[in-house]
This record gives C-alpha cells, structure tokens and sequence, in this order.
C-alpha cells in the first residue's frame, strides 16, 4: 500500500476555539508555522466518530503528589485529575507528558489535555520529569517508570484498571512516552525500574521525535543522550522509537504538523509506515499548514481524533 493510500483525510474542526496559552510560546508557534487566523484547516486521518467520544463528565483535581521514592535524585510532583462515577467502577488512566526538549517546560503545558482526558472518565496523571543535561537518557525514561508504578500502587484507591492506561506526549514528551510503550517493558530499558507495571494499553502522540539519528548534532539531542552521533550511536538508537518498534507494540495514535521544521514530519510518516508493517493498529493525523509549536497550541481536532482513538482501544 502506498503513503497516500495508507494517509486518510478529514478535517480539523474547531482549532481556533481549542486554542490555550503557553507561556511565551503563542506569537513564536504562529510566525513559524506561517498560518493566518483564517487557514487553519488540517489534514489529517479518519473524522472523530461521534460514538469514540462522549459529553464531558465532572472530575476533581487533587493536590499535586510527589510520585518518585524517598530516594529518588529529585522529587517530581504529580498532578492528578480523578473523573466522577461509581464507587465500584473501574476506569482507565492516562500517563500525561510534557515537551520541552527534555530541558524545561512544565505539566502545565497539558493542562487542558489532561482535562480533556478526565472529562472522558480517565484518571489522568500529569508528571514532571528531570531535565537534561543534568540529566541524561534513560533518566526521563526511569522517571516515567517509576509514574507507572505509582499509578499502580495507587490503583485500588483511584479505581484504576492497570490493563488500560494510556500514554499521551508531545514533543520530547512524545517520545518518552513512546519510548516507555516500546521498551519500558522488556528489553535493556526495562532495568531495573520498568517490566509489566510499565505497559501501555495505546498512545497518543504529537509532534514526535522518533529517530534520534536523524537530526543534526544539536545541542537538545546532545544534551539529551550525552554525545554525539558519532560518539554515542548504540544510545541513539536505544533512545529512538522508530528502532524499538516489535509486533508486540500497543496501538499509536500520531499527529503532527506538516511545516514543522523542529521535528521533520518524516519523523511521523516513517514511524507510521514502521507500525503498519508491524501491523501496529495505527493512525497518521498530518496538520496543514502547522510548525511545531503551532501543531500543539491548535492542536484542537488532533486531540479529538486522537482521544477517540484511546476510547476504541480502552473503552471507557
């Protein structure tokens, strides 16, 4: 099957209306992405089905938790957002992390995605991490582990079905989260933090850097893994998604944007086509007229979809 056979078409609708500040982030995203108020339609994979997503429903936020051990090098903090219903029911979860290029940004930055998690009944854990290059790979990725260990551990009182959590990133965080999906289980990333109470039931991804190996010796990736290409090659392909992918992957739901100079949307198109020859369950969201930054904060019909996307898989 052919690239534009296996990419579907549909439109972005109501990005304007989805639009959220980031701080400091807005007038950049929109002067890189090139876009004007009125050219804002995206081309993307199949319409929302109106049957993947439901009326928002009422959710509490809890104060923010420290989630790492005692021991742990720094103490990240946890927002969590607990979805209303049945005392007796259980209900999926969402890993939620933020992008930055693995050196700054905030929970905050998903704020609203983690809302729009929880008003589809999902528990929605919105983490810190630690930053390069104080601290390099795997840490982010040990961090996202030891996430999951305390969603699980928290699971009963949370009403949490541990079989369906979910990842959800963007950017640096996108790949993190791919990265746990892919190797958090088994394998060399697995030690000594990850295993089973790492797995993912889906992913929701944007804007995903998924093969270190092709940019440019830049400081972000640099900083990230620790070299060079050339000096650290085995560890930019253990850091890269688009290397780890087996048949045993969960279904990914990808979306990015197709100006994006940040991170190429090859990046998308070939991890996508990785998938399908895997026959990873999977979905390609390409947004029109969209830089990096600019396909996150009018990410609007993309987080439909890709939300609707989690549903099919989990259920909720």
């Amino acid at each position: 099957m052919s690239r534009t056979e296996q990419l579907r078409v549909c439109q972005q609708r109501g990005a304007l209306t989805k639009l959220r500040r980031v701080t400091g982030l807005g007038a950049i995203a929109l002067l890189l992405s090139g876009c004007s108020a009125s050219q804002h339609v995206s081309q993307g994979e199949p319409a929302v089905k109106s049957s993947s997503l439901r009326e928002s429903q009422p959710f509490s936020r809890l104060a923010p938790s420290t989630y790492t051990p005692d021991d742990w090098p720094q103490a990240l903090n946890a927002d969590v957002y607990l979805p209303d219903g049945p005392a007796d029911t259980l209900r999926p979860a969402a890993l939620v992390v933020h992008g930055g290029g693995w050196r700054n940004r905030t929970p905050e930055d998903m704020q609203g995605i983690a809302e729009q998690l929880a008003g589809q009944g999902y528990v929605a854990v919105n983490i810190e991490h630690r930053f390069a290059p104080e601290y390099r790979f795997p840490s982010q990725l040990h961090d996202l582990q030891q996430a999951m260990a305390w969603i699980h551990a928290n699971a009963d009182e949370w009403q949490v079905d541990t079989n369906r959590i979910v990842g959800v990133g963007f950017s640096s965080g996108a790949h993190l989260v791919s990265l746990l999906a892919l190797a958090g289980v088994e394998g060399p990333l697995a030690e000594p933090y990850g295993g089973t109470q790492s797995r993912l039931a889906a992913v929701l991804a944007g804007g995903l850097p998924s093969d270190l190996l092709k940019f440019d010796d830049g400081p972000l990736v640099v900083d990230f893994i620790g070299g060079t290409r050339a000096e650290e090659t085995e560890a930019y392909r253990l850091a890269s998604p688009a290397w780890q992918i087996t048949p045993q992957a969960p279904p990914f739901f990808l979306f990015h944007g197709k100006w994006d100079q940040l991170v190429p949307v090859d990046h998308a198109t070939d991890f996508y086509q990785a998938l399908q020859v895997n026959n990873i369950e999977s979905e390609l969201y390409l947004q029109r007229w969209r830089g990096h930054f600019a396909s996150f904060l009018l990410r609007g019909g993309a987080i439909d979809a890709g939300i609707a996307f989690l549903n099919r898989q989990v259920n909720p």
